[in-house]
This record gives C-alpha cells, sequence and structure tokens, in this order.
C-alpha cells in the first residue's frame, strides 16, 4: 500500500487536547470485522463484549519525563532536549533530538536547571536532528535519575498545542505503568480506570502483561510512499514466561485474546511461533505492520483515533480492513469523536 492511501483531513478541533474527566469516560465505536458493523457506545461498555477466560494483552512501560529545556553555553541560546534513550548509564551517554539542531555542534556544553544543576556536553552527531550527550554529573546514578526526572518534563506530542501542566505527569501514564523506559504513552491503555479494570477481574478476564518501551518511531513521519520501504524505529521489548502461559492457555481453551493497543499487538506480533503461540521474547523489535497483513493471534484490539499517515493508524487498517477502517474515520469525523492520545477509543472485534 501507499503512503498517500492513509491520508485524510482531520479537523484540527477533533484532536483533544485534555483527556476525559474520569479515564473510561470516554466514547467507544465498536467495529465488527464480520459484518462490517459499526456501534457507538461508551468505554465502559467494553465489559459487554467480553466475558470469564478472556485475556486483554497489556503494555505496562512507564513514560519517563524525557523533555528538558536548557541554554546553550557562551550564547544563552533556549534549546529543548528530547531524551530518547540511554546508551550508558556508567558514563551517562544519551541518545537525544535537540530543537534547534542547527545550532547545536560537538563539543557545545548544556545547561539546565537552575544553577546550572545538569549540564552536557555534546559528543556526537547521529541524525540531522540527534545527538549523542554525555551528562557531566560527579554524583552516584541513583542523583543523577533523581535530578533528570525533577527536571524532565512530561513528553506529550506537540501536536497537543498546549502548555504541558503538572497533571499531564499522572494523564499521560497507564494506571498500571510499572517500567519506566518509553518516550511516548501506549495511549489505548489510558481509558482504563481502577474500577473498570476490577469490574473487569470479577468477569473473569485476565490480564497479560508485557513491556514495550514506545519510541518517538510512533511519531515520526514516514517519508516514502511504498510502505514496504520505511523502516521503524527499534524499541525494546520483554515477555515473559507469566504472560505467555497467560495468553497460549486462553487461545488453546478457546477464549478470546484482546491486544490493548498497537504497542501490545506489534509485543503479540514479534514473539509469535510458527504454531501461532506466543513464546518469551527479550530485545528490540523494530516490526512494522501496514496492509494487507495476516495477524496470527489476537481475536480483538482496542485502538485510539489515529492521525493521519501514521503507523498506528496503518496497524489499525490492517487489523480491521482498510476500507472499513477508512469508513470508521469518515463516521467518527462526522460524529464528532476525539482523535489522538487524549481521544476517544476502537475497539476492533
Amino acid at each position: 500500500m501507499k503512503l498517500s492511501q492513509f491520508r485524510y483531513y482531520l479537523p484540527p478541533e477533533l484532536i483533544a487536547t485534555h483527556p476525559a474527566e474520569n479515564r473510561d469516560d470516554c466514547r467507544l465505536m465498536v467495529l465488527h470485522r464480520k459484518d462490517q458493523k459499526i456501534e457507538h457506545r461508551k468505554f465502559t461498555d467494553i465489559l459487554d463484549y467480553f466475558k470469564d477466560g478472556d485475556v486483554f494483552v497489556i503494555n505496562n512501560t512507564k513514560v519517563f519525563p524525557a523533555r528538558l529545556y536548557g541554554t546553550k553555553e557562551k550564547t544563552g541560546a533556549k534549546i529543548e532536549v528530547f531524551l530518547l534513550r540511554e546508551l550508558n548509564q556508567e558514563t551517562r551517554l544519551w541518545d537525544v533530538l535537540v530543537d534547534p539542531a542547527r545550532k547545536i555542534r560537538i563539543g557545545n556544553k548544556l545547561y539546565f536547571g537552575e544553577d546550572n544543576a545538569l549540564v552536557a556536553e555534546v559528543i556526537d552527531n547521529t541524525t540531522s536532528r540527534g545527538r549523542t550527550l554525555r551528562f557531566l554529573f560527579d554524583g552516584p546514578y541513583s542523583e543523577f535519575k533523581k535530578t533528570l526526572q525533577e527536571l524532565g518534563k512530561t513528553p506529550l506530542p506537540k501536536i497537543i498545542n498546549r502548555e504541558i501542566l503538572p497533571e499531564d505527569e499522572d494523564w499521560y501514564q497507564t494506571i498500571y505503568a510499572k517500567h519506566e523506559g518509553a518516550v511516548a504513552a501506549p495511549t489505548a491503555g489510558l481509558h482504563f480506570s481502577r474500577e473498570l479494570m476490577k469490574r473487569l477481574e470479577l468477569l473473569g478476564v485476565e490480564f497479560a502483561e508485557i513491556t514495550l518501551h514506545a519510541g518517538l518511531g510512533n511519531f515520526r513521519q514516514i517519508e516514502v510512499e511504498d510502505l514496504s520501504k520505511h523502516k521503524m524505529d527499534s524499541e525494546e521489548l520483554f515477555v515473559d514466561e507469566k504472560c505467555v502461559e497467560i495468553v497460549n492457555r486462553a487461545k488453546d481453551s478457546k477464549h478470546k485474546v484482546c491486544a490493548v493497543g498497537t504497542t501490545s499487538m506489534k509485543a503479540i506480533e514479534s514473539s509469535l511461533t510458527i504454531s501461532k503461540r506466543m513464546k518469551p521474547y527479550e530485545g528490540w523489535t523494530n516490526k512494522f505492520i501496514f496492509p494487507p497483513y495476516k495477524f496470527g493471534l489476537a481475536d480483538a484490539m482496542i485502538t485510539n483515533f489515529h492521525l493521519p499517515m501514521s503507523s498506528m493508524m496503518m496497524v489499525a487498517a490492517a487489523y480491521a480492513g482498510y476500507d472499513f477502517l477508512m469508513k470508521s474515520y469518515e463516521v467518527a469525523i462526522k460524529e464528532k469523536y476525539k482523535f489522538f492520545t487524549y481521544g476517544d477509543a476502537m475497539l476492533i472485534i
């Protein structure tokens, strides 16, 4: 398929700038693949579609405050540094993006926080926008991480065009987030409240946890028209024995497995065996799912309404069927559903 086939007009006012007052209080569009039927429900109605023995695969990655604001030595020019990945804990090396990139060169020192609490030196140009920084910090690693946490801001996508609020620290995190490492939230999981999860558990639904540290590649513009030529950024993935056991047991006993979000779907597909069962996985995945694609395991997927030409939209289109997804987006725009990170949800079954 071609990139241009995923272009559609999204009225800017339909991009949600804030989440629903209660996490599970958003709208839910249900797509029935078999008869191409669309239903309009509330997210809490998800209880109506699952039963005892079914499994939700959830991504327990935790977003870290990856956005730093600082100044450049001598000129005092304001710069933004987006932490992507820790390369070496001992030497405090990090892969980062800088903005504006053209002003930052190898050897430059960057200062962050009051009294320059944190200083970094640019030691490499990895891409046109990317850099490798070495943080010059004398204290123990725990103190260094604490300083990063204090100075960093929630890495809300810039298209949510507003100031970052203190509340975003909680809003932009699932209630089951455990393992820090993501710079983007697995947004389908943001709709789950403690009450809803409890109700699902009482229904007999089990939760199988994977950890996929979502990276900025999810928001990077795809720049090739031929999608088979696009290379996704690699993301770290952990699938343990417990998750594998829960999912495979559900499949063997003919129960439904639901992927909560495109990251969970990517994790499932990255850890499949030839016999269409999950196996433990620890490493990196750069799996890029776009139509046509034959899924091996999940019976349902929960996802948000995604931006035009985004890789997440392509996963949803591959799962729902391209024509059916495009039709559902037309309906969503007409019915004024909210799109993107803090928007409404979709269940594809």
